[in-house]
């Protein structure tokens, strides 16, 4: 086996192109990783009509690519990953990508989306075929690319025999469910939709199918790696996670520490790092003013950036508000999601004077901005598989609060008032009295030893959080599924 892998990751998001959650943050910067430490990594997704081609090759010839409704024709696309050699191949299908969206259209689901998926998994083959070039490892995302193993194991396993498969679960709670007669758009047999295969219930399974198909398993955390073998974790799929346990790894994400730095951050107003704070105190400042909060160095400064669903537990958040506020402190909130929670927030924006500004939607610019300028995060999940933010908030020195869950338990030291150790605030029950104590527990941290909250912010600047660690993880696992698929 040679030491340089050929490693393909097939994608339904990657950032910068396209982004619907932190799977699109690993499909952009785990594959730069991996090529830093001299390997030969690629990636295909598709080319939503929202990614501009300018700039871009046009490969001369189409592809064509199988499925159960016979065979469909693409451009493919190429460019590369920003700041490394990484090619990234697009397949370009008005039909089922030129939609203005990723999954979904708004408040409604596609009913094509087995056929859209089936088509991204199938063509990521085709394109390796198309290149003359096989990957050791195809390096699957979540439900939409979960059948590319199941390919590689039937009706592509003459070319594929060789490649091992690692898929990656970001969030067991989207499986990608679909009708069984619906298993004709994929060109799969019938004799994959059984128990141990897609089948589910009666219905198609894609994740469970990539679960019993995929050489290895990996989670975006240690501890989510745990918790999806119980039932709340596994939803519904405990039982296969329990089967593959022996071949299912929690390795954690990574951020890119080039991009969330608060030495070089190109937008926030102020730079400053470990050793040196004060800049810290001036985008605080400059925050408010921003948010059209009171400027006041003494007042605690929350923020909250999140999808606003239950899962982030934005709904305790709501059910919480006004005791928080009552604790006399300034919050800062950005995201979208639910419109009752939407219509919540930005009501009370409206509402709470000097001490509540909500920004609904996504706004990267302001993202940075809270980050460096708020002194605590506050992310209440039920659930968090793994969590970007709260590695981002400790790299700017802002603490966070998190419940004790998935990546948000592996990433955030709990606070010891008796040694001053610590990265932030933990709790376990999600109610409202336990999100209102803890963040009382933090301010009081704050206004009242100082310097403990001083000693946390520098020891969580200190972390390190990059993507260094995960890849040499990650090639571990490659390797490790090298030597199960040939034997």
């Amino acid at each position: 086996m040679s030491d340089r892998l050929r490693v393909l990751f097939v994608a339904s998001e990657c950032v910068p192109f396209a982004k619907a959650g932190g799977l699109g943050d690993v499909v952009g910067a785990l594959p730069r990783a991996l090529e830093r430490e001299g390997h030969d990594v690629r990636v295909v997704i598709p080319r939503y009509d929202t990614i501009k081609t300018a700039g871009m090759q046009k490969h001369p010839a189409p592809l064509g690519v199988p499925t159960g409704v016979g065979e469909m024709w693409c451009a493919v696309w190429e460019t590369r990953l920003p700041d490394s050699d990484v090619p990234v191949y697009m397949l370009d299908h008005a039909q089922l990508f030129g939609r203005g969206y990723i999954y979904d259209p708004p408040g409604r689901a596609a009913s094509d989306n087995l056929l859209r998926f089936s088509f991204l998994s199938r063509g990521a083959l085709q394109v390796c075929r198309g290149l003359q070039w096989i990957p050791d490892v195809l390096h699957v995302h979540d439900w939409p690319t979960a059948l590319v193993p199941v390919y590689t194991n039937t009706t592509d396993a003459r070319d594929f025999a060789r490649t091992a498969s690692v898929l990656t679960l970001h969030n067991v709670a989207h499986q990608g469910m679909f009708p069984a007669e619906h298993l004709r758009f994929t060109g799969l047999g019938a004799g994959v939709f059984h128990e141990r295969g897609l089948e589910d219930r009666g219905a198609i399974n894609t994740l469970k199918g990539g679960l019993y198909h995929a050489t290895k398993l990996t989670t975006v955390s240690p501890r989510y790696s745990a918790e999806v073998r119980a039932p709340a974790g596994g939803m519904g799929l405990e039982g296969v996670l329990n089967f593959r346990g022996a071949d299912l790894i929690g390795i954690l994400n990574g951020i890119d520490e080039d991009i969330w730095d608060p030495a070089s951050d190109r937008h926030t107003p102020v730079h400053f790092d470990a050793t040196d704070l004060a800049g810290k105190a001036q985008c605080k400042s400059a925050l408010q003013r921003e948010l059209g909060l009171t400027e006041s160095p003494e007042t605690p400064l929350v923020a909250i950036i999140s999808r606003m669903t239950k899962q982030k537990g934005t709904d305790v958040i709501a059910a919480a508000l006004d005791r928080l506020l009552g604790l006399g402190i300034q919050i800062g909130m950005l995201g979208s999601g639910d419109p009752e929670h939407e219509a919540f927030f930005g009501m009370r924006s409206h509402r709470s004077g000097s001490q509540f500004r909500a920004w609904i939607g996504f706004n990267e610019p302001l993202s940075h901005r809270l980050e460096a300028g708020a002194d605590l995060f506050l992310m209440p999940s039920r659930f968090e598989p793994c969590g970007l933010n709260q590695m981002y908030s400790q790299r700017y020195g802002t603490l966070p609060i998190v419940r004790n869950t998935g990546g948000l338990h592996d990433t955030v030291e709990p606070f010891n008032p008796a040694t001053g150790a610590g990265t932030g605030f933990r709790f376990d029950d999600l109610t409202p009295n336990a999100l209102v104590s803890t963040v009382a527990w933090a301010v009081d941290t704050y206004r009242n030893h100082p310097w403990a909250f001083r000693k946390m912010q520098v020891r969580a600047m200190q972390r390190p959080f990059g993507w260094h660690v995960a890849a040499l993880q990650y090639l571990e696992v490659y390797r490790w599924a090298l030597a199960a698929r040939r034997g």
